[in-house]
């Protein structure tokens, strides 16, 4: 394997009559164990919140949550689908390249 695909997911704390809640967080610590247990090291997936310093730059009209694949938006608003970026990571390269299980 020379090259990782990197998914970005960008959200923020959700307020909510429990307190603070770190949902996407959440989802996406989930997300990540989905697609390493699917892609092993080849897939890197990093949570950032809405107003971290180190957040990636997205496209202005995007709604939180934002999916970001390799730099590209992927989705933004909504739900995070994990089969949704499952299928489009197999579909950007072939299998035994990315070291697929």
């Amino acid at each position: 394997m020379n090259k990782s695909t990197v998914v970005q997911i960008i959200g923020t704390p959700v307020a909510c009559a429990q307190g603070v809640k770190e949902s996407w967080r959440d989802v996406a610590i989930w997300a990540k164990y989905k697609l390493n247990e699917r892609f092993g090291d080849a897939v890197q997936v990093e949570y950032y919140d809405l107003f971290d310093p180190t957040c990636p730059v997205f496209p202005e009209y995007a709604k939180i949550p934002v999916v970001l694949i390799n730099g590209n938006l992927f989705s933004s608003g909504g739900k995070i689908s994990v089969v949704a970026i499952r299928k489009h990571i197999e579909s950007m390269v072939d299998g035994p390249r990315l070291g697929y299980r």
